[in-house]
Order: C-alpha cells, then sequence, then structure tokens
C-alpha cells in the first residue's frame, strides 16, 4: 500500500502540468534571449592567445551582425529548444514529484536544505536523461563560425543527425561528454531552486500568503539564478569546453602555442590548465554575457511558469501544489 501511494505521487496531474509550465516557460525565456547564449558559448570557447584580451558581449553581437549577419545570433535556436523543453519538463517534473512524495503535501515540511537536495537528485536525473542532446547543440551552434573544424560544419546539420554522428564516431562516452561537471553542476539548478523557493517563501509569509505579481516573480528568479550562477561558472566554462571537443580535436588535432590542449582531458586537469595559460581571469571568462543571458532568461522563464502554471490550475478550478 506504501509503495502504492508513492507511485500515486510520483504519476500525478500536478507534476504534469508543473513539467509544460516549466518547458513552456523555458522556451519563451530562451527564444527571448537567446543573442546573449550564443555570445556566451563564443566568448567561453575562444582562444585568448588567438584573440588576445576578453571582449565584451556587444562588441561580439557587433562583429557577428556585421561579420555574419544578424541571422547567425540565432544560429542553432530550434535544437536549442528542442533539448530545452526536453530538459526543462524532466526537471520540473523530477522536482516537484520528489517535493510531493518527500513532504506528503504538507508545506511545514519544506525548507531550504530539502530544496537543495530534492533540487541536486532532480538535476542528476536530468543530467543522465538529457546531456546527449546539449553535447550536440554545443556543436550545432558553433557551425560555420571562422575557426570551427570542418567535421562539424558537415555532419551537424540538425540535432538528430548530430545524435547519430556522434553515436557512431564517438560512441556512448562522446554522446554524454561532459558528464561529469554537468553532475557536479547540478549545485547550479539545486542553488537556483532553493533559493528560489526560500525567497517566494519568505516574500509570501511576509505578506500574509498574498499572490506574487508578476514583476515579483522576475525579481525573485534573478536573484535566484545570479546567486547559483557566480558560485558554479568555472565548472560552466569546462563543461562548455568538454562538449564542443569532437573526436577530431581529442585525438590530437594540433594547438596553437601556449593554448590548452585538446586531448581528453578531466575536470580538474583542464581548470589547472585555464589557470596556467589564462590565469584566475580565464576561468570566468564569458561570465559577462553568462551573467545577462542567465539572469533574464531564468527570471522569464520563472514567471511565464508561474503565470502559465497558474492560470491552468485557475482554469480547471485547482490549487496548485507550490
Amino acid at each position: 500500500m506504501v509503495v502504492a501511494s508513492k507511485l500515486n505521487q510520483v504519476f500525478t496531474y500536478d507534476s504534469f502540468v508543473h513539467a509544460i509550465s516549466g518547458a513552456a516557460g523555458g522556451c519563451i525565456a530562451m527564444s527571448t534571449f537567446y543573442p546573449l547564449d550564443s555570445v556566451r558559448s563564443r566568448l567561453q570557447l575562444e582562444d585568448p592567445e588567438k584573440n588576445g584580451e576578453a571582449r565584451s558581449t556587444m562588441q561580439v553581437i557587433k562583429e557577428i551582425v556585421l561579420g555574419e549577419g544578424f541571422q547567425s545570433l540565432y544560429r542553432g535556436l530550434g535544437p536549442v529548444l528542442q533539448s530545452l523543453c526536453i530538459s526543462n519538463f524532466v526537471y520540473f517534473y523530477a522536482f516537484h514529484c520528489l517535493k510531493a512524495i518527500s513532504s506528503g503535501g504538507d508545506k511545514k515540511q519544506q525548507s531550504a536544505l530539502k530544496d537543495l537536495m530534492l533540487g541536486a537528485v532532480a538535476g542528476i536525473i536530468n543530467v543522465f536523461s538529457t546531456t546527449p542532446f546539449w553535447v550536440v547543440n554545443t556543436r550545432l551552434r558553433m557551425r560555420d563560425v571562422a575557426g570551427t573544424s570542418d567535421e562539424v560544419n558537415k555532419y551537424y546539420k540538425s540535432l538528430l543527425s548530430g545524435l547519430r554522428y556522434v553515436a557512431k564516431t564517438e560512441g556512448v562516452r562522446g554522446l554524454w561528454s561532459g558528464t561529469v561537471p554537468s553532475l557536479i553542476l547540478v549545485s547550479n539548478p539545486s542553488l537556483q531552486f532553493m533559493m528560489y523557493e526560500l525567497l517566494k517563501r519568505n516574500y509570501m509569509k511576509y505578506n500574509g500568503g498574498s499572490e506574487i505579481s508578476s514583476l515579483g516573480y522576475f525579481v525573485i528568479g534573478a536573484i535566484a539564478k545570479a546567486f547559483a550562477t557566480v558560485m558554479t561558472y568555472p565548472l560552466q566554462l569546462v563543461q562548455t569546453k568538454q562538449r564542443h571537443r569532437t573526436k577530431e580535436q581529442q585525438n590530437g588535432a594540433s594547438t596553437s602555442k601556449g593554448a590548452i590542449a585538446q586531448k581528453d582531458v578531466g575536470v580538474i586537469q583542464m581548470m589547472m590548465d585555464i589557470l596556467h595559460h589564462q590565469g584566475f581571469k580565464g576561468l570566468f571568462r564569458g561570465m559577462e554575457a553568462k551573467i545577462l543571458q542567465t539572469v533574464l532568461t531564468a527570471a522569464l522563464m520563472f514567471m511565464a511558469y508561474e503565470k502559465i502554471n497558474n492560470t491552468v490550475f485557475l482554469l480547471l478550478k485547482k490549487t496548485p501544489a507550490k
């Protein structure tokens, strides 16, 4: 009976609505601020030995528009939205299922520490489920960019074709490239959701349980994401570099003197290489664009998620499980 009760909490309509709302909110937000994400990827992947001092977000946007056309700012948007939709659905569904199982619907059992732990477990489930999509996405968005290998330009034309090519040439290991930093990076959404739920609970507590406005959700989401991003950025940088490396690069493609080796290295080794060749600033290369993009995207995502979620439950005349 206990097992059946737990299964009933896993397969619930409430969790499904939360997952759909999270997926929709994420796609809306990513579509709005995608150019900033494209800039962030380029800043993280570029070689400072070749490009000199780090460029600003606006400089890179101007270079892309003038050199490649305005549409290049949205290169790879389709596959990203596909992957984000799957990823957000998995994460939100897992988080709210775990939340329902652990608390049994009792809000008094909710706490920042519990939210952190539930977010970590949901993140691990998400990483193992969706890493292959993000591996291909990282390469797709760099197609036809100066310095990108012919292999990427030729074989990475869509999400599906990219997945097939990686599976054929790199195997399972290639599909889950960057999984180690991704697993460590479950701390990012965990910290984000912990801070978001904490701020939301305290806001409602001090306002007598009154509904939070759209602007309130936006601000709370922005603060939560900024906190999580600053805490975990070096690992995100390493993750992007690991995912971008193709088999050709891993097998010893030549690099310029002083550049970070492209061989198959671990997380710690890659971080040490970055520190050695680029200094401490190298670990935060591209963070300006990352902070701008992730904070705005997360803020809009949470705002859209909450409004879609509340609207669906309102139409069904049902109180959502917060």
